[in-house]
């Protein structure tokens, strides 16, 4: 399963800030980050007990050829027309600059826990970007969790 966050900001997340948020949520991560001169470009978060961790992957609108797939989640949403919020997130995924996928391990040992690090995950790195973001099979939410387009 995919969450991917849509960020209209190009400015990273900084990991340290990241890390900061996820222990004050609980979360005593350890994050490996990788990246270039533009920021980070992929790193992993360790959880005590869990046995895989969840992997990260940033990618920029202007540096990394996304634009087929912010247009194929564009689409997407206009077939949700039974949603008023749809034409805003159409609006807002064409106007993403940076897009951050995360992976949802398959084998993880509490998947309590991990459910909680990929939620925490995805609303403090929406925030920080002035984003939004998706769960393949539940929806789009804004950066607070609240859903706002329903996915069938």
């Amino acid at each position: 399963m995919w969450y991917r966050v849509f960020g209209r900001e190009a400015t990273e997340a900084p990991p340290s800030a990241l890390a900061a948020e996820l222990h004050a949520a609980g979360l005593p991560v350890e994050p490996h980050f990788r990246g270039d001169d533009l920021g980070w470009t992929s790193g992993e978060l360790h959880l005590p007990g869990l046995n895989t961790p969840v992997t990260l992957d940033r990618y920029l609108a202007d540096e990394d050829d996304i634009r087929d797939q912010l247009n194929a989640h564009a689409a997407e949403l206009e077939t949700c027309d039974y949603s008023p919020n749809a034409p805003q997130l159409i609006e807002h995924v064409a106007l993403t600059k940076q897009l951050v996928v995360l992976r949802k391990p398959v084998d993880a040992s509490d998947e309590v826990a991990l459910e909680k690090l990929l939620a925490v995950t995805c609303r403090v790195l929406a925030a920080r970007t002035a984003g939004v973001y998706q769960i393949d099979g539940q929806g789009w939410f804004a950066a607070d969790g609240e859903l706002l387009v329903q996915e069938y």
